[in-house]
């Protein structure tokens, strides 16, 4: 079992001794970094090389769970996948440890929350829609043509003009043009 560290600051006046320390004194054998980097970005290089070298019985080990990722979402979906591959997880502040049985219960209840909030901006997204077509909005992008625009393409594509050079007449892509003519025959 290699432990292997990861170390994140967000900006590059911030200086990365004080999690390398910790990370060391905590027993790992490397420790990858990313400076001058947001959580808030999935990608980074550090933690990308890190996770590439993870292998089965290994542990990830962080100083605070905010140096992984800033998100819950993000951190769940990096934690579930080290989870699958056989790796487990250490954060030292918070003393989450995956491999034992309070880690993963800790975990598994921030799993839960994390979810729960997804459930709530779900229920609250559709309840906002709802209101908006109650009151006679049309939620959504407006279409990039008029109604009329798709009446006067309609008549051109049925005399005989491609789609591409009507699309290309009015600078949109071919397929908002066939998308245009099918809302009027739904229309109807």
């Amino acid at each position: 079992m290699t432990r292997i560290g990861y170390a994140r600051v967000s900006t590059v006046d911030q200086n990365l001794d004080l999690q390398k320390n910790a990370l060391r004194n905590a027993g790992c054998a490397r420790v990858f970094e990313d400076h001058g980097v947001s959580g808030a970005q999935d990608k980074r290089c550090g933690l990308s090389s890190m996770l590439r070298v993870l292998r089965k019985g290994d542990v990830l080990v962080v100083w605070r769970l905010d140096r992984l990722g800033r998100s819950i979402r993000h951190l769940i979906s990096v934690i579930d996948d080290l989870k699958r591959r056989g790796i487990g997880f250490l954060s030292l502040t918070e003393n989450i440890d995956t491999v034992s049985a309070g880690g993963k219960l800790i975990f598994h209840i921030l799993a839960a929350l994390a979810e729960f909030e997804k459930s709530l901006i779900r229920e609250r997204t559709i309840a906002g829609i709802e209101a908006a077509k109650a009151r006679g909005k049309c939620p959504g992008r407006r279409p990039a043509l008029t109604e009329t625009q798709c009446f006067e393409i309609r008549a051109a594509v049925n005399a005989g003009t491609s789609v591409r050079d009507v699309a290309r007449e009015y600078n949109v892509h071919p397929r908002t043009v066939v998308r245009g003519i099918e809302r009027l025959v739904q229309a109807c």
